[in-house]
């Protein structure tokens, strides 16, 4: 749900902030265990049934973080289970790069085109009189939709002149653009590795946060702690991620603080680009042009421009 700062969010930031810390601060990674008590305090749960299952969840969040895989839900086992593997100052992930956490996920509804208590009976009914397969039928008065028959065209929804018709939606699987989300022998969502290409929306889709994917946040900080040499490269899509006032010059000023010097930090200036070709010279930025010169710059590179972008 981008644009709209939710709990979710927040304690997604909240882990990567934490395991951030103990990367760059290389502290003992056995108090993992006692992170999912300071990220969900108190004795009363906030977000769902039960605070046990809050801090599981939490659990296998910070797992993902560190850049493992989920622990087995059938099998007695701990945070830091295998994190000697994670505890280096490089790691590539081992696919799969999304995976749906088990206790997190709400077991919503696959799509389905359901008849509400708008529905007037009436005599026309133009629902039944479109519907391909012949799924709809009445009962008591009612239109009724047989889930069995029903393909999902929708044709039934575009005609009721009531709007008694609507579509009910698995947020995950909506967002997905190419069929990954299925369902598991119990209800939950799964994701097809061999469909998934890792957008993330259902990620961002989720309202449960019941999705996350694995982060390499934590070598990362490690890395920067120990001097090693780290290339940062920011994508012209973080314009307005972080709010309005986040520019260019302040992100580098906050990359800088990190410990990137101004050397290490590449970013690209395409979106100033229009031809492409270095013909109609609305790209340039003193006698730099962007399209020929670029798009990519370091940002010593960028200083010595004129402040024009």
């Amino acid at each position: 749900m981008r644009g709209i700062q939710t709990p979710v969010r927040n304690v997604r930031r909240r882990i990567f902030k934490e395991i951030a810390k103990f990367g760059y601060e290389q502290r003992n990674l056995q108090d993992l265990e006692d992170l999912p008590y300071e990220i969900i305090p108190g004795e009363v749960a906030k977000y769902r049934d039960s605070i046990y299952r809050e801090r599981a969840i939490v659990g296998e969040r910070l797992r993902l973080a560190m850049g493992m895989s989920l622990n087995p839900a059938d099998k007695p086992t701990r945070i830091t289970k295998e994190i000697d593997e994670s505890n280096i100052s490089e790691k590539y992930y081992e696919p799969p790069l999304l995976q749906v956490i088990p206790s997190a996920c709400n077991e919503c509804k696959e799509k389905a085109f359901i008849v509400g208590e708008q529905c007037q009976g009436c005599m026309a009914h133009p629902c039944m009189e479109v519907c391909p397969k012949k799924a709809i039928s009445f009962k008591d008065g009612y239109s009724y939709i047989d889930q069995e028959k029903c393909i999902k065209c929708g044709q039934c929804k575009k005609v009721c002149p009531y709007g008694a018709i609507y579509e009910r939606k698995r947020p995950c699987a909506n967002a997905c653009g190419v069929g990954a989300i299925e369902t598991d022998y119990a209800g939950r969502a799964k994701i097809n590795p061999d469909k998934c290409v890792s957008c993330g929306m259902c990620m961002v889709n989720c309202p449960f946060g019941a999705i996350s994917d694995k982060s390499q946040i934590f070598q990362l900080a490690r890395a920067l702690s120990e001097g090693e040499q780290i290339i940062a490269e920011i994508a012209p899509a973080f314009t307005g991620q972080f709010g309005d006032n986040i520019n260019a010059r302040n992100l580098k000023a906050a990359l800088e603080e990190l410990g990137f010097s101004r050397d290490q930090v590449y970013t690209t200036l395409e979106l100033r680009m229009k031809c492409g070709v270095g013909k109609c010279g609305r790209c340039n930025i003193g006698t730099k042009y962007v399209c020929k010169d670029g798009p990519v710059f370091r940002c010593d590179e960028i200083d010595e421009l004129p402040a024009e972008y």
